[in-house]
C-alpha cells in the first residue's frame, strides 16, 4: 500500500462549523469540526477509489502553508466601461507550496483553484503575488470583500491509502458495475441477437464511409464532442452507429477500451422528484462514464436545452456544459440544421462545445446505389427479390410524396416495412403492386394517384363529388379541380397540397364537402380518419395560441394532429371566431408547408389539404329560404376580405362560396341520408331490405331545414323522428332475417312488413 497525502486547508467559520478546502481538488465540504472533516475527505476518496480505481493527483512533498498580502483595486464592471474604486485594498491570500518529485516547486491558490510551477525557491512569492493580482482582477468587488472577511486560515493533512500495483490488483475494473449508468442508459452496440430484431437490414453507412472515418477521427485522436448536422433521413444515424462498431472493435483489440452509451434525455429527469436529484443522477452519471472510459451518445440532443428547468439557462444542457467545457464529459450526437440554429440562439455555449460534420444528401446515382443494395442484401439474406420495377417506383413515389424527408433514410425505411409485410405473407417477391399496396396503406393516397398508367375518369371523378355534396356547382367544380391538378403532379411540392376557404351560411355543405375531400384523397388505407377537425371558436384569445400551436415543449392540437396524421385534410371551423394572432402563425404553414418551433422541430403541411370554414356575411343577407336564388359571391366576399388582413387572404388558393339551399336541395339531401340509413350494420346484419316512401322523404325535408341553420338540423331529425322509431319496432318484432321492410308516413311514421301496416 501507498500513501497519499492531501493538504487540507480549512477555516472555522462559526462555531460548529470548519469549512475546508482539499488542496489538488476541487472538493469543499462544510462539517462539525476538523477531525469530522478529515475524516469525510478520507471516507469520499476512498470510495472513490474503490469504485472508479481513480484519484486526484498531486505532486506535492512536505507541503506548507503561507499566508502573503496583495493590494488590489476593486473595479465596476458595466457595459458603458469599467469604474474602479477610489482605494486600494489589501487582501490575504494562503499559499500552500512545497517541492515535487521532478525536483522543482509547485504553488497552489486554494482560494482560485489555481497553481503554478516555479524553479527557485526565492521566486514564490514575487510569481505569487503576480498570479495573485492576475486573479483579483477578474472579480468584483463583491468577491473581493468576501475574501477579505474570510478568517484566519490553518493547515492539515489528509491521507488516502492506494495499491502501488494497481493494475494487477484491480483487474476486475472490466466487469464493474455502474448503476447509474446503466439504470439510465444503453450499451452500444447492442448484441448481435438485439440487432437481428431492431431491423430488417444491416447499420451500414453505404457511400458514407468518408463521414464514417471523420467522425472516428474527432471521437478517438482529437477526443471531442462530435455533433452531426443534416435534413432528416440523410444518413447521420448510420454514421454514428457505423463510426461506433468500428472504435469498439478497434478497442477490443487495442488498449483504446472505449464505451458507448445511449440515452434519451427524459430519462434524466423522467424518475427525479424533487428539486437538485436529476442534477446528482447526471453527476453520478458523468462518474460512471469517467470510470467506463465512456462515450454518450444522446439520441435527441435538442431535448437536453428543454428538460429540467424552465428555460435553457437551467436546463440539463446548461448543467453539463461545464463538464463538457472542461473535458470530463464526451457527448455525440445529432440534429437537424433547424434544431442547431434553435440551440444556437437558446443555449449558444451548449452548441461551440461541439465539433460539427455535416452531412448533405446524396447525389441521386448514389441513392440508387444504395437502393440497389438494400435489394441485393434482401434477395441474398432474406430470401425476398424486389424488382427493379418495384424499386424504381418506390424511389419515384417517395420523391414525390414525400419532399420534406431526404433519401437514402426515407428509402431504406419504407422497403424495410415492404420487406416486413412480404415475410408475414411468406411472401418471395416484391412487385409494384406491392409497393402501392404498402404506401396506401401509410397515406391512404388512392391507387389513382400513384400509377400513371391510371387515367382519371372525369365523369366518375365529378359523380363521386356531385353525390356526396349538393346543391353546390361551384365546390363540385373546385375540389374536381384539385383531384386533376394533384394526379397530374403540377401542386407545388413545397406548400400544402392547396389551401380553401369555404364561406357561406350554416348548414349547406361546408363540412360535408371537406369530408368527401378527405375520404377521396387519403381514405383508403388509414385507420385513422383523414379529416381532422379543429373548432376556432375554442382559440378566441390570444393566450391560447400555445394550445393550439404548443409550448415548444409541449405540441398543441393542430402541430399534434398533423404530425400523427401527415397525409389529411385540416378543417378549421369557423375561422373567423379565432384571434388573429392565430392567422399570423397559420401563414407560414400556408406559404411554406411546415412551421418551426422553438425547439427547431418542423411540422409539415406539404401532404395536407387545408379547408377553412366561415359564415362570414351570413348575418348581412336576407333570410335564407327555398325561393331565394341571389348570388351570395360578392355578399360573403366582401366580408371575408373585411375581417381578414390581405396578406392571410392572398395565400389562401381560393374562396369557395356555397349557396343557400332550394326546397329540391334538401329533398336530395334527405334521399342521400336515408339511403344511409340503409347501410348501417343493424340492417345489414339481419339482410332486411328497407324502403322508405316518398312522404317519408317529403316529411323528413320538411322537419329536417330551417331557416336560419340549412340542412343542420336534418342530421338530428333524422335519428330522432326516424331511426329511433325503427329501431324500438325492430326490438319488438323477431324473425326478421332477410325480410323487406317498407317504412311509410300518414301523420305518423308507419312500418309495414309483407302486407298491412304497423303504427310506431
Amino acid at each position: 500500500m501507498e500513501k497519499l497525502n492531501y493538504p487540507l486547508l480549512y477555516y472555522k467559520i462559526k462555531e460548529n462549523r470548519v469549512l475546508g478546502i482539499l488542496v489538488g481538488t476541487e472538493l469543499q465540504m462544510i462539517d462539525t469540526d476538523l477531525k469530522s472533516l478529515k475524516t469525510t475527505f478520507s471516507t469520499h476518496l476512498t470510495r472513490q477509489y474503490k469504485r472508479y480505481d481513480e484519484y486526484p493527483y498531486i505532486d506535492l512533498e512536505d507541503a506548507k502553508m503561507k499566508t502573503i498580502e496583495v493590494k488590489v483595486r476593486p473595479t465596476y464592471k458595466g457595459n458603458s466601461g469599467s469604474y474602479p474604486m477610489s482605494n486600494s485594498v489589501k487582501v490575504s491570500l494562503p499559499l500552500i507550496y512545497g517541492t515535487t518529485n521532478q525536483g522543482y516547486f509547485e504553488c497552489f491558490l486554494p482560494l482560485f483553484g489555481e497553481s503554478f510551477y516555479y524553479y527557485e525557491a526565492k521566486q514564490l512569492e514575487s510569481l505569487a503575488r503576480h498570479f495573485a493580482t492576475s486573479l483579483l482582477n477578474t472579480k468584483t468587488p463583491e468577491e473581493i470583500y468576501r475574501l477579505i472577511a474570510n478568517p484566519r486560515p490553518n493547515m492539515d493533512m489528509v491521507t488516502l491509502k492506494v495499491h502501488q500495483n494497481r493494475e494487477s490488483e484491480w483487474a476486475w475494473n472490466n466487469e464493474r458495475r455502474y448503476e447509474t449508468l446503466e439504470r439510465l442508459a444503453e450499451k452500444f452496440p447492442y448484441s448481435k441477437a438485439m440487432q437481428k430484431n431492431s431491423s430488417a437490414f444491416p447499420e451500414a453507412a453505404w457511400e458514407l464511409e468518408d463521414k464514417v472515418t471523420d467522425v472516428m477521427e474527432r471521437i478517438v485522436s482529437q477526443n471531442a464532442n462530435v455533433l452531426l448536422v443534416g435534413n432528416h433521413g440523410v444518413g447521420k444515424s448510420a454514421v454514428l452507429r457505423q463510426a461506433i462498431k468500428k472504435i469498439s472493435t478497434q478497442s477490443k483489440k487495442s488498449d483504446l477500451n472505449y464505451t458507448f452509451w445511449r440515452i434519451l434525455s427524459q430519462r434524466i429527469t423522467a424518475s427525479s422528484k424533487y428539486l437538485g436529484e436529476w442534477q446528482e443522477a447526471v453527476e453520478d452519471l458523468i462518474d460512471d462514464l469517467n470510470g467506463a472510459n465512456g462515450v454518450l451518445w444522446v439520441l435527441d440532443l435538442i431535448q437536453l436545452v428543454r428538460a429540467g428547468g424552465s428555460g435553457a439557462e437551467d436546463s440539463v444542457a446548461a448543467f453539463l456544459l461545464p463538464f463538457l467545457q472542461q473535458g470530463r464529459l464526451q457527448l455525440v450526437g445529432e440534429v437537424t440544421p433547424e434544431e442547431l440554429e434553435s440551440m444556437r440562439r437558446l443555449l449558444p455555449g451548449f452548441v461551440e462545445s461541439f465539433q460539427m460534420v455535416k452531412i448533405e444528401e446524396l447525389p441521386e446515382f448514389k441513392i440508387q446505389n444504395i437502393l440497389q443494395k438494400v435489394a441485393d442484401y434482401s434477395r441474398q439474406n432474406l430470401k425476398i427479390e424486389i424488382e427493379s420495377d418495384a424499386l424504381n417506383l418506390a424511389y419515384r413515389l417517395l420523391l414525390r410524396y414525400y419532399p420534406y424527408e431526404s433519401f437514402p433514410g426515407k428509402g431504406v425505411k419504407f422497403l424495410g416495412q415492404t420487406v416486413s409485410e412480404a415475410q408475414l405473407s411468406n411472401a418471395k417477391k416484391i412487385t409494384k403492386k406491392d409497393v402501392i399496396a404498402n404506401f396506401t396503406k401509410q397515406t391512404g393516397l388512392p391507387e389513382l394517384f400513384l400509377r400513371d398508367d391510371l387515367l382519371l375518369n372525369q365523369q366518375e371523378l365529378s359523380s363521386f363529388f356531385s353525390s356526396k355534396i349538393i346543391g353546390q356547382p361551384n365546390a363540385v367544380d373546385k375540389l374536381t379541380g384539385i383531384v386533376k391538378i394533384y394526379k397530374a403532379g403540377l401542386n407545388n411540392p413545397y406548400k400544402p397540397i392547396t389551401t380553401l376557404l369555404f364561406a357561406g351560411p350554416t348548414g349547406v355543405g361546408k363540412t360535408a364537402s371537406a369530408k368527401a375531400l378527405a375520404d377521396y384523397f387519403f381514405g383508403k388505407g388509414q385507420k385513422r380518419s383523414p379529416l381532422i377537425r379543429i373548432d376556432m371558436s375554442e382559440f378566441q384569445y390570444a393566450s391560447q395560441i400555445t394550445r393550439f400551436i404548443g409550448t415548444g415543449r409541449e405540441p398543441g392540437q393542430l402541430v399534434k394532429d398533423i404530425r400523427e396524421r401527415p397525409f389529411s385534410v385540416l378543417l378549421l371551423d369557423e375561422v373567423e371566431k379565432a384571434n388573429p394572432a392565430i392567422f399570423d402563425a397559420l401563414m407560414t404553414a400556408f406559404d411554406e408547408g411546415r412551421m418551426v418551433d422553438a425547439f427547431g422541430r418542423v411540422t409539415n403541411f406539404r401532404n395536407t389539404i387545408i379547408i377553412m370554414t366561415s359564415n362570414l356575411g351570413a348575418s348581412n343577407r336576407k333570410s335564407i329560404g327555398y325561393s331565394q336564388k341571389e348570388d351570395a359571391e360578392s355578399v360573403y366576399l366582401s366580408a371575408v376580405k373585411k375581417h381578414f388582413r390581405p396578406e392571410f387572404v392572398n395565400r389562401i388558393d381560393g374562396i369557395v362560396m356555397f349557396n343557400s339551399l332550394t326546397a329540391k336541395d334538401v329533398r336530395k339531401i334527405a334521399v342521400k341520408e336515408l339511403e344511409e340509413v340503409k347501410q348501417r350494420e343493424g340492417l345489414v346484419k339481419q339482410n332486411l331490405q328497407m324502403t322508405f316512401t316518398e312522404n317519408v322523404v317529403a316529411y323528413l325535408s320538411d322537419i329536417g331545414f330551417d331557416e336560419r341553420y340549412g340542412a343542420r338540423p336534418l342530421q338530428r331529425a333524422l335519428e330522432d323522428k326516424i331511426v329511433k322509431p325503427i329501431s324500438g319496432w325492430l326490438l319488438q318484432h323477431a324473425n326478421l332475417e332477410g325480410k323487406k321492410i317498407l317504412v311509410d308516413f300518414d301523420g305518423e311514421l308507419k312500418i309495414k312488413i309483407g302486407k298491412g301496416l304497423s303504427k310506431k
